[in-house]
């Protein structure tokens, strides 16, 4: 088994020093889905929200929790996104979300593509509580990360 990257020896916490890695393209790609009344997902359709449009609100909020990973994760390295994604579907009963994240750097991009799915799933659930008490967020995973020398 591979050891904690983030606890030093002494066991506290740590940045891990990424100076000595190559800078290479990374890509991360994650997603979640929130479950949702069928009744909601119609207000949702025909934005009927009281909040406003409920994908186009989540989809910024993903974008710009991606943007700030590091700010909210307390060891993750500062990153310039090179692009963010963030796919939004319906579908029966639930909507998923899917968050691309790319950089050039010598560090990956898993967590800002994590972030940005989990703050969407979070808009929609803030912009949909009033009408749904049973939303329940769930499957939020990676799904694929790759690395390739520039």
């Amino acid at each position: 088994m591979n050891a904690l990257t983030h606890i030093a020896e002494d066991g506290s916490a740590r940045m891990v020093d990424v100076s000595a890695k190559p800078v290479s393209a990374r890509e991360a790609i994650a997603s979640g889905r929130i479950k949702l009344r069928a009744e909601t997902l119609e207000l949702v359709a025909d934005n009927k929200i009281a909040k406003g449009n409920v994908f186009a609100t989540a989809r910024i909020a993903g974008v710009q929790a991606a943007k700030q990973t590091s700010h909210l994760i307390p060891l993750c390295h500062g990153l310039n996104l090179s692009h963010v994604d963030v796919e939004i579907v319906a579908a029966e009963g639930a909507v998923e979300v899917t968050c691309t994240a790319r950089t050039t750097a010598q560090t990956g991009v898993e967590m800002e593509a994590l972030t940005g799915v989990s703050l969407a799933l979070l808009t929609i659930y803030d912009m949909c509580k009033a009408v749904d008490k049973e939303m329940q967020i769930f499957d939020i995973r990676l799904l694929k990360k790759t690395k390739r020398d520039v």
